[in-house]
């Protein structure tokens, strides 16, 4: 009887864990690099949930691969591009982004950024192109009968498969350039009196000429985005058949999963359909390869100093190499630091070199006293998680502005890196490691971080569960999105309540200058009588 029980206790656990509506069909359309590495720890987690994941990937994938073994399905689609060209095309972009933007004027720095944004465009361009106008593709696709559409918005082209397979899809994002797709495809509110604009490197509390560039930024990016909607207006009109528009499209997107949260963030406006899930990927500290642990116990008391540029960036001049060489070998403490390129002339025998570092694991040790970092929003959650204050050598897209917040909040010191001296990169070091409050202001945003009803990861995962099952999540879209930017502002009210004043005013005007026209004509009859 009572292996009786619990036989049919098994059975009730089994069909209510594969019942319909449980386990789902999810599609992902892949961003790459760091945008990557963090989409997959999604995937993996709903894989281990028995959903069936599918990523589409073109043949010319970076770090896409799906030759490793995965539980992960991968659909690989044709396409005109090669590998070499997309590492090719990202080398140059960070290169032009890193040392060859002027940063003296506002208009020639951002047209100069503007041009490699388009270049980077026009590559995901090509890519959606092969896949959406892929016939074959699409049918194989239908066929697959998916549940949800998991996309990045800094790449689009998840939410024109959505369309095109009539399924909810859902964002994962950092931010876009100005928030402008956070603000016009997500109804998102943004006042720029006191939310600063990325790449403004600017807090929450601004004086009133930081307000002035805050609303330049704010216009600047506004007409941005509209330009850049209209190449792929033309391809999504395409694809579906229809006239249509990327912005329409994008402003159906059911749940906006932002990598950040608020011990990283500065107090602003939220909407039901945005989920903040900053540190999803973070974890705790496994044990360290038995070489580099002994090289991380032979520091003492000093304890190390974690050294990386993130995925993108493994190389750097000779000559940058060699200052940044001479600042390390200077301090007590040991360095591991991820480099590959030529060993540095400077190089001190306290620092190790490697292609690779378990970058995690490192900072979850209880010998790191501090990260040198390039201010990736990955990096930056690791540090947070394990409460390492940082060193900043921002180098392009939002990491100057993810610098500016752990600056503002008292866990970060920020460098230039095309101007860095050792002096400047030894005193930094100096600083956060044996000034306390750098560590004391570090922890408290950890502990911030960490005190959350929910961990971020099973937040993201519930919500993408749940539009699953629910088809969507309509009733968390706000009415604001079907509103044209003047009805938005209540221009339109405004008008009309002015008209009525305006009106009224002359009415009255009327009346009473008819009164005394009236009062004057009878006072001089009476006087002539």
């Amino acid at each position: 009887m009572h292996m009786k029980w619990i036989s049919v206790l098994l059975l009730l656990q089994l069909s209510g864990h594969f019942s319909p509506g449980t386990c789902g069909k999810v599609l992902v359309w892949p961003p790459e690099y760091s945008h990557w590495i963090n989409m997959k720890t999604i995937l993996d987690a709903l894989v281990q949930r028995g959903h069936e994941v599918t990523v589409l990937t073109s043949s010319a994938s970076i770090l896409v691969d799906p030759n490793k073994p995965s539980a992960i399905q991968f659909e690989v689609f044709p396409t005109s591009l090669t590998k070499d060209d997309m590492v090719s095309f990202f080398m140059q972009l960070i290169n032009k982004w890193t040392y060859d933007l002027p940063k003296e004027t506002f208009w020639t720095h951002f047209s100069l950024m503007q041009e490699i944004f388009w270049e980077g465009a026009d590559f995901v361009e090509k890519l959606c192109k092969d896949a959406v106008l892929n016939k074959k593709l699409l049918r194989k696709l239908q066929e697959s009968r998916f549940d949800v559409v998991l996309a990045d918005p800094s790449g689009p082209c998840g939410e024109l498969l959505a369309e095109l397979l009539k399924i909810p899809f859902v964002y994962s994002l950092r931010f876009s350039f100005g928030y402008t797709i956070e603000k016009y495809s997500g109804g998102l509110p943004f006042p720029p009196s006191y939310v600063p604009i990325v790449f403004s490197e600017l807090s929450d509390h601004m004086t009133f000429m930081e307000r002035v560039k805050n609303m330049i930024y704010n216009l600047y990016f506004d007409f941005w985005f509209q330009a850049f909607c209209e190449n792929w207006d033309q391809l999504c009109s395409k694809a579906l058949g229809r006239p249509t528009t990327l912005f329409e499209l994008m402003r159906k997107a059911e749940i906006w999963f932002i990598r950040t949260y608020w011990d990283f963030e500065f107090p602003r406006p939220l909407l039901p359909h945005f989920q903040f899930v900053g540190g999803l990927h973070c974890k705790p500290a496994k044990p360290l390869p038995k070489e580099m642990e002994e090289f991380v116990q032979s520091s003492g008391e000093n304890g190390i100093v974690v050294f990386s540029l993130g995925s993108m960036v493994t190389n750097m001049t000779e000559e940058r190499a060699n200052v940044i060489a001479s600042a390390l070998a200077q301090v007590p403490q040991k360095i591991i630091w991820r480099y590959d390129g030529k060993k540095p002339d400077t190089l001190g025998p306290n620092t190790r070199l490697y292609k690779w570092i378990p970058q995690n694991d490192l900072l979850g040790h209880p010998k790191t006293k501090a990260f040198i970092t390039h201010g990736g929003t990955n990096g930056i959650y690791e540090a947070i998680y394990h409460g390492i204050p940082m060193v900043g050598l921002p180098m392009f897209a939002d990491q100057p502005d993810n610098i500016a917040h752990m600056k503002t909040k008292g866990a970060a010191i920020r460098l230039d890196f095309n101007t860095i001296s050792s002096t400047d990169l030894l005193n930094a070091l100096k600083t956060v490691i044996n000034d306390p409050l750098y560590k004391e202001n570090t922890m408290k945003i950890s502990r911030i971080h960490h005190d959350q009803p929910m961990k971020p990861l099973d937040r993201t995962v519930f919500w993408i569960e749940f539009v699953m099952r629910h088809k969507g999540a309509k009733h968390l879209r706000p009415a604001a999105l079907d509103l044209t930017w003047f009805q938005y502002h209540s221009l339109d009210v405004i008008g009309f309540l002015l008209a009525c004043v305006a009106t009224a005013t002359f009415v009255i005007t009327k009346c009473v200058l008819f009164c005394c026209r009236k009062f004057f004509k009878t006072g001089k009859k009476e006087k002539r009588e």
